[in-house]
């Protein structure tokens, strides 16, 4: 297999970014309790203020990478496996994200909605993480079943 090259890394890198911005909200019960763990929203801060600062933001970033890199054959084959991914694991977030607005919302901030928010966290903390490492060693990041439903949807 030949080597990837740097830039590929780098942009493949950057697409987790879009997971973790939607990450970091579930973190804010970690912030308080440690200022210090705010420092790990900094690379999110990019995206947050597009989806902020732009109507459907969020939505106009998904559609733009899915279409001009996703199913843009041009792209290598690495690049677009990666975003792929960082896609899914968006999504699943989102889906975290209205099941907590709607289910956990009316139960206030207890002890079990704090927990569960720690643990989506600390989970999406971990999927970047070693998704950003692979990237760096220019290998696939391998996830069970999303991998696998990313190389489905690419084929």
């Amino acid at each position: 297999m030949a080597s990837i090259p740097i830039w590929q890394r780098l942009l493949a890198l950057l697409a987790y970014l879009l997971p973790w911005s939607d990450g970091v909200p579930f973190g804010r019960y970690l912030f308080s309790l440690s200022p210090a763990l705010q420092w790990l929203t900094l690379p999110a801060l990019p995206v947050l203020m597009l989806q902020q600062m732009v109507p459907f933001g969020g939505f106009l970033l998904f559609l733009v990478l899915y279409l001009a890199v996703v199913r843009n054959q041009k792209v290598p084959y690495y690049l677009r496996f990666h975003v792929l991914q960082a896609i899914l694991i968006d999504i699943v977030l989102v889906v975290v994200s209205l099941a907590f607005t709607v289910l956990l919302a009316p139960l206030g901030a207890g002890f079990a909605v704090r927990t569960l928010s720690n643990t989506v966290f600390m989970a999406v903390l971990v999927l970047v993480v070693f998704a950003v490492v692979e990237c760096l060693r220019g290998r696939q990041a391998e996830i069970p079943s999303l991998s696998e439903a990313v190389r489905m949807q690419l084929y």
